[in-house]
């Protein structure tokens, strides 16, 4: 199933996209059931609430075609997010570019870069509060010059779940949606020296984008192998695969989950694809651009970029 959160009238509202993606099957409207009040109800219901949810898209009660309605986040607030660094070529391309967003600035980084992210999957905590959805304005930070994409995908974890084992973990993902990790590199290299963060080089409003809908495990048999696409303003700048991650999900879990609770609900992010941010092709966004990301069988996230500073 194509799961979506989307706003209504009366308030936000779960479904599922209808063959043909015109038309949506109107969970919340057509059950009072408590796993169809948002999506981390119906996550946290398990095998039974997809069930009902299955019947529901095969003999839908309630159907509001898309255009009536706006998609949110499909999970407008995770329990929690994690971003990796999975594509060595994302890595390697935007550290030798970081020149032109610092400048001579660049030359007092650090030139030594670990290898520790090729022994394990390394991971920052996004801000979970700052997530939005297909079709909203990108803004960008007053204190940013250089603002950028980043084309990833992830994962819902389905269930909860400690010290994970490589044989389980494949069982705990819920399913899938695309993710742009919104950048304001400007700010984030300049903390990068500190050691920490990255802080207010990723956390701000509309700095999380994810969507247009969570698909559900069973329709993505083999997330290694994904064409990842991303355009601005029509015009394709990147078109990478999952199958050049070095750490697939599963890894991920399994590390992850190393003596600490993972929860259904929490959010897992590839990191970006080779080629999938702008710092690798030295074009920062601009303002009214237009960036389309595309992943097999995930969908099209669509967002316009703004700058608070231009009419």
């Amino acid at each position: 199933m194509k799961l979506v959160t989307f706003a209504t009238d009366d308030g936000a509202h779960i479904g599922a996209m209808l063959p043909g993606e015109s038309a949506i099957a109107d969970f919340t409207a057509a059950s009072a059931a408590r796993h169809f009040e948002d999506m981390l109800s119906l996550i946290d219901g398990g095998a039974p609430a997809l069930e009902e949810a299955r019947a529901l898209v095969e003999r839908p009660v309630v159907v509001k075609p898309l255009e009536t309605v706006r998609l949110l986040a499909p999970v407008p607030v995770p329990q929690q997010m994690y971003d990796c660094l999975t594509f060595e070529k994302h890595l390697l391309q935007a550290r030798a570019n970081k020149h032109l967003v610092l400048g001579e600035a660049a030359a007092s980084m650090p030139g030594v870069l670990s290898n520790v992210f090729k022994d394990i999957p390394v991971y920052y905590k996004p801000n979970r509060f700052s997530v939005v959805g297909t079709g909203v304005d990108i803004v960008r930070p007053r204190y940013c010059q250089w603002l950028d994409y980043e084309l990833e995908f992830g994962v819902f974890l389905g269930r909860s779940g400690k010290n994970i084992s490589p044989a389980d973990a494949a069982s705990h993902i819920f399913g899938y949606c695309i993710y742009n990790d919104v950048s304001a590199r400007d700010q984030q290299y300049r903390e990068m020296p500190a050691m920490l963060g990255p802080s207010k080089g990723k956390d701000f409003d509309t700095g999380n984008v994810m969507g247009p809908w969570l698909v559900t495990a069973d329709e993505i048999p083999d997330p290694g192998n994904l064409t990842m696409t991303v355009s601005v303003n029509g015009q394709e700048r990147c078109r990478g695969s999952s199958r050049d991650m070095m750490h697939s999900f599963v890894d991920i879990i399994v590390h992850a989950s190393r003596d600490e609770t993972l929860h259904a609900g929490e959010f897992f992010a590839s990191g970006t694809v080779g080629g999938g941010s702008g710092l690798e092709y030295g074009q920062p966004l601009a303002h009214g651009d237009v960036i389309e990301m595309e992943v097999s069988g995930l969908g099209r996230l669509r967002n316009r970029v703004v700058f608070q500073d231009v009419d």
